[in-house]
């Protein structure tokens, strides 16, 4: 038999979480889909250790912390996880809701659905050259599990952008050495940490290269050194006990674009105040989701989340007025989540 709940939630990440946490709040019971095999999105899988500095009230938190502090704070709503699974199909029915099946053969009959799954199915750029693909996961990695792994190590970090950058200023200080390959002159991180990187190659910290990862070099069945062809024409052997690839991801919206949606350019246009697509009863909050002005920012899903909330509340009670209530005050609130009086 099917599973039967009031909205089911697809995608486990910060916002999707929060997303419990908001329905919760106006007795909105939810389950949660994510193909990963653990909950917190992109903040668990790929930089679990990163410091993120744009959260409300929270001068620097780390990824993983984040997530840590949303699944307590969501605790009280008692939402259900179902993960290493993808929706494979989503079909209305009769009585207008909806019937979703899993890729686990899981079923599921909700009233609505919130698609909350970030870049949709994702999985890093590869460094594909010959013989990388068997030091995957031990040499070459495409996160930071344990930072201190790192310690004393020879690291060439490959890539240009934010990631790559913040993890040579985090790690400049505990490495033997940081080796950074980018394709080119020009960096797309941010001004201040370019400046910074350039401040630790002139203490000899960090050396760069401008090129392309052309082999690996092999010592007693040990990756030692990647051979670089810079742009200039010359090619570099480049010491390296471990390698962190920061090339970005490679999104796809995977089985969502066939349901029917309107798609524009590979993410779901909705409206501002109720955050719906173009499908009645399923909505889209976070990096899935584009309207005007949209910003990719962990605080605007919040935001997001919270106003997808009332929404979804008056279409499961089409007519019924949805009152704001405080958690400061409200004694409903408190009850809801758990609170001793």
């Amino acid at each position: 038999m099917p599973i039967k709940t009031d909205v089911l939630i697809i995608g486990a990440g910060p916002v999707g979480l929060f997303q419990v946490f908001e329905l919760g709040l106006l007795d909105i019971k939810a389950h949660v889909i994510d193909a990963l095999p653990q909950v917190g999105g992109q903040c668990a899988e790929l930089y679990p250790e990163k410091p993120i500095y744009d959260i409300p009230a929270c001068p620097e938190i780390g990824a993983q912390e984040l997530i840590d502090k949303l699944l307590l704070q969501i605790a009280p709503f008692n939402a259900a996880f179902h993960l290493k699974q993808m929706v494979t199909s989503v079909d209305r029915q009769e009585d207008s809701r909806f019937l979703v099946k899993t890729s686990k053969n899981n079923q599921f009959d909700c009233a609505a659905i919130i698609i909350a799954a970030g870049l949709g199915p994702f999985q890093p750029r590869r460094l594909r050259i010959p013989d990388a693909d068997q030091y995957e996961g031990s040499q070459i990695n495409y996160k930071v599990g344990d930072k201190s792994a790192y310690a004393g190590k020879n690291l060439a970090i490959l890539g240009g952008g934010d990631s790559a950058l913040d993890w040579v200023l985090e790690l400049a200080e505990t490495t033997a050495h940081i080796s950074l390959i980018h394709r080119r002159e020009e960096y797309r991180a941010q001004p201040a940490s370019v400046k910074k990187m350039q401040a630790l190659v002139a203490e000899g910290k960090v050396t760069e290269y401008h090129g392309n990862v052309a082999a690996v070099e092999i010592t007693d069945n040990k990756l030692s050194a990647l051979d670089v062809r810079c742009n200039k024409g010359d090619q570099k052997s480049v010491a390296a006990d471990s390698v962190l690839v920061f090339w970005g991801l490679s999104p796809n919206l995977g089985p969502i674009a066939d349901w029917g949606l309107e798609i524009e350019r590979r993410q779901l246009p909705v409206d501002t105040e109720k955050f719906q697509t173009s499908e009645a009863g399923i909505f889209a909050v976070g990096d899935i989701n584009t309207y005007p002005g949209k910003k990719k920012l962990i605080l605007s899903g919040f935001h997001e989340a919270a106003l997808a909330a009332f929404a979804i509340k008056s279409y499961l009670e089409p007519g019924k007025r949805v009152n704001l209530q405080y958690t400061t005050t409200s004694s409903l609130m408190h009850e809801r989540l758990g609170l001793k009086k």
